[in-house]
């Protein structure tokens, strides 16, 4: 009898992950594009320092050029932009006439600000981070410029990457349509072939992967279409018709889910439609012919009536409601000082303030030798403590592992490159690399540490690679103890913030579903719109929740341990909105819910009883016998 092969560690196994997939050409050409050439501008006129503070921005806007539409890179770059423009500009000022106790209570307070901001978005965070290390930056890399004017700069080296992001078509969109577009119709794409996938998996093990793919999906599509705009509505016909074709995917998303949750597979061509669907937003063109499912249940009715409704969609430019979350006055307050925000917040911020007050004092100790910049420290300690980078532990040996790595190869182009315009070029190279470097944090950190040694030395300073590799390790001991420390409150608070927004979102759309009329004639296209919505939230919010829990599952066992049981209640909420979802369905077709309905739902809200404090969820005022 063999035995089972060993298994990896949680937090071993995640640093030894990768993301895959193809190489982002597009990426790879903005990246030798931007800091490379910036870099040599500024040689060649004579502004070096400026330079590199340009190039240090295109590259933390580089690392944040992910795939998605233009139209949202403008906020997911230029965000963070701006409040690295704000911090270069305090630590600048700070570094001149601060001395070392004041300049430490500033990065401290500074960085409980940017902590806290990182709980509110994805893009609060890359600004919280671009605010933290930009303030490094500014106080320990000395320059003869006002702090105003490095704040232009960092503004024009981000500006750059984003304009080339918004001009440059890419390869495919050169082959005809309109190419300002692309990302929004590949995303729209994305979702019809997410709901076929969802189909062909009806009745089979993959539905759940499929359908929580499907979410990823819609929340991708909602993202590239709600970016900002200078007018309110959709402006341009191309426009519009992207926002009819997203709204159309959503009966056809419920539909599918109601026929996964039901358990039963579907005849293979009912996922044949969604397909055609999806090649003709690729394309631009119109669907042709649609096969229609059998009508045999409510769920294929529903699926056949999405269908055609899509298939009128198509040939009409009507601009539609994207169904996104709802913000009201208290949501930014509540994340920036609920659990996840407070807890967040007061981490980033000792270990930013224990970074640069290490940082300094070894600086004033003629530690660096002759070095004057002591920035790499604190700078260091931003990135591992940010926790959607992955786990504490997996950050700690990535940045490790690839900053000695990075310091190795820079020591060996160093000797053989001639300078400046050799390390100009290393500087390219880098930034071509950085948006296939991104798959893995240490790859990344091998990249960013080339990258940056090139910049300083053009900038004048002297080879770097030991002590940076000793600040590294440093930083990672200095975010290793405070990772671990006991906190004011409970820890885990990340988790039970999402926890607690998810089982709200699932409640919501519950009582939503089970109050709309009893006779479908009644339920009109208004409800079905306040529906969508609500559903979309709390699918978004589950999704959420579970990037939150896999994270702080993936920690050391210290630290791992307050999530446990949380992945449990996170499946019993997302299968109470699959069952919500269903409900839905049915009540269109036939007004009122069958006993197996009733008795998932009555069993699903018992099964959390036990987890509505964690959850927040309420006993439902609702009868279930609607």
């Amino acid at each position: 009898m063999s035995r089972p092969a060993p298994t990896l560690p949680p937090w071993l196994a995640h640093t030894l992950r990768a993301q895959r997939g193809p190489v982002p050409w597009s990426a790879v050409v903005r990246g030798a594009l931007a800091a490379g050439p910036l870099l040599l501008v500024a040689v060649v006129a004579g502004r070096t320092s400026l330079g590199v503070v340009a190039a240090i921005a295109a590259m933390l806007a580089g690392i944040n050029d992910r795939p998605g539409s233009r139209r949202a890179s403008v906020r997911r770059l230029g965000v963070p932009a701006l409040a690295g423009a704000g911090g270069l500009l305090t630590g600048t000022y700070a570094g001149d006439h601060a001395g070392a106790v004041t300049l430490t209570a500033l990065f401290t307070l500074v960085g409980l600000v940017g902590g806290s901001l990182s709980a509110v978005s994805a893009v609060a965070s890359g600004a919280g981070t671009q605010l933290l290390v930009a303030s490094a930056i500014g106080a320990g890399m000395p320059s003869p410029e006002p702090g105003w004017l490095r704040a232009l700069a960092f503004l024009a080296g981000a500006g750059w990457l984003l304009a080339l992001r918004l001009l440059l078509p890419t390869p495919k969109a050169m082959a005809g349509g309109d190419y300002r577009f692309d990302g929004e119709r590949d995303a729209v794409a994305a979702v019809y072939d997410a709901v076929a996938d969802l189909l062909d998996a009806a009745g089979s093990p993959a539905a759940p992967t499929r359908r929580a793919a499907l979410t990823a999906a819609l929340d991708h599509a909602q993202d590239a279409l709600a970016g900002p705009r200078l007018r309110r509505y959709a402006s341009s016909a191309a426009e519009r018709r992207l926002h009819a074709r997203y709204a159309a995917a959503l009966p056809l998303a419920e539909a599918a889910t109601a026929l996964a949750w039901a358990g039963e597979a579907v005849a293979g061509r009912a996922s044949e439609g969604p397909r055609r669907l999806a090649a003709a937003v690729r394309g631009s063109t119109h669907t042709g012919p649609l096969p229609a499912p059998h009508r045999s249940a409510p769920a294929l009715r529903a699926l056949d009536d999405a269908l055609l409704n899509a298939a009128e969609s198509f040939d009409h430019a009507r601009g539609s409601d994207l169904h996104t979350r709802r913000r009201t006055a208290g949501t930014l307050p509540r994340a920036l000082f609920g659990a996840g925000g407070r807890e967040y917040g007061l981490r980033v911020a000792l270990c930013f303030g224990a970074g640069a007050a290490v940082a300094q004092a070894l600086h004033h100790a003629r530690w660096y030798g002759q070095h004057e910049h002591w920035y790499w420290l604190p700078a260091t300690a931003v990135f591992l403590v940010k926790p959607d980078l992955g786990p504490l532990a997996s950050r700690v040996l990535c940045r490790a592992a690839g900053t000695v790595l990075g310091a190795v190869l820079f020591a060996g182009f160093a000797a053989v490159l001639p300078r400046p315009e050799g390390l100009i070029a290393l500087v390219a190279v880098s930034g071509a690399l950085m948006p296939v470097a991104t798959r893995h944090f240490a790859a990344q950190t091998a990249v960013v540490t080339v990258l940056v040694l090139a910049l300083v030395m053009v900038g004048g300073e002297p080879q770097a690679s030991v002590s940076r590799i000793g600040e590294t390790l440093l930083a990672c001991a200095i975010v290793l103890i405070v990772g671990h420390l006991p906190m004011p409150g409970q820890r885990g608070g990340r988790v039970r913030a999402r926890l607690a927004a998810a089982g709200i979102a699932a409640q919501a759309y519950l009582e939503h579903v089970l109050r709309e009329s009893s006779g479908p004639a009644a339920r009109g296209q208004e409800e079905r719109e306040v529906r969508w919505t609500l559903r979309r939230e709390a699918y978004r919010t589950l999704a959420e929740a579970r990037t939150a829990i896999s994270l702080t599952a993936a920690e050391l066992p210290a630290l791992a341990r307050h999530a446990e049981g949380a992945d449990d209640i996170a499946a019993v909420l997302e299968r109470l909105v699959d069952t919500t979802t269903a409900c839905a369905v049915h009540l269109d077709d036939t007004g009122r819910l069958t006993p197996e309905h009733t008795g998932r739902l009555t069993a699903l809200l018992g099964e959390l009883a036990g987890h509505r404090e964690r959850v927040g969820l309420r006993e439902p005022d609702i009868p279930l016998s609607v």
